[in-house]
């Protein structure tokens, strides 16, 4: 249980017992967004398309903590703290496309070090004010100079429609405690339901596109093994050299 300090020797080591326990969760988040890091630049040595448009990372206060806590009903210590709260360290992964939320998603489940705990599809089951997005809580270990502790950070995963609808979303009822007119929460529904459409019609012309490049590719395929397979055709023995290493 965290003690009220009286003296400045406590309130110094409070301090401290504070910065350790946050420090942890600074070296958790580091861990996820170095692998997230590590596909994205992947994505943009190896593949013609990445997938990750861009990401943001960010840490609870301790005020923010204690507030939330609180809230829960949950106990004083730094260790219910840890228990109860598990989105302390969160970080979000902006996509393109839906199908790039699940391709993300399965990627960073695959790894090793990376144990899930839970997975929360908001995509395929909205909350009831049209909210949208995939909530991955992982554990990562982080290895310190005397010992090794698995550490929770979030991870959320949206398209730029869902983004963008949320980060208004928050902008405009940002600390309104108050009951929300229902109006304005059917209107809100409405805006998510706009973007998600928005969603689906550019995820069908990406498929479309995608079609399209590999019809023209396999085309160009077929032109050049006519070359080789048509013997009427004088084909330079250096052209024809160039043409077999593409």
């Amino acid at each position: 249980m965290i003690e009220h300090p009286n003296t400045i020797e406590q309130v110094r080591a409070l301090q401290k017992e504070m910065q350790r326990f946050l420090m942890k969760y600074k070296f958790a988040l580091k861990e996820v967004e170095t692998k997230i890091k590590i596909l994205q630049e992947e994505f943009q040595l190896l593949h013609d398309y990445n997938p990750i448009e861009h990401t943001k990372s960010r840490l609870k206060s301790m005020e923010s903590i204690a507030k939330k806590l609180l809230r829960k009903g949950g106990g004083s210590s730094f260790a219910d703290m840890k228990d109860t709260i598990r989105d302390i360290a969160g970080i979000r992964i902006t996509c393109s496309f839906i199908s790039d939320i699940y391709r993300i998603s399965e990627m960073l489940q695959s790894q090793n070090d990376l144990k899930t705990i839970s997975v929360k599809d908001y995509i395929k089951n909205p909350k009831p004010n049209g909210y949208k997005s995939l909530h991955l809580l992982v554990e990562v270990p982080v290895f310190l100079s005397d010992h090794e502790e698995s550490m929770c950070v979030e991870i959320q995963i949206r398209t730029i429609a869902m983004d963008f609808w949320a980060s208004l979303e928050h902008k405009i009822f940002y600390k309104y405690y108050k009951t929300v007119p229902e109006r304005l929460i059917e209107d809100l529904k409405k805006a998510a339901d706009t973007a998600y459409e928005l969603d689906t019609t550019m995820e069908q012309l990406h498929l479309e596109m995608q079609e399209i490049k590999q019809s023209h590719e396999s085309d160009s395929k077929d032109d050049i093994q006519f070359l080789f397979d048509n013997e009427r055709l004088k084909i330079p023995e250096n052209l024809l050299n160039l043409l077999s290493k593409k």
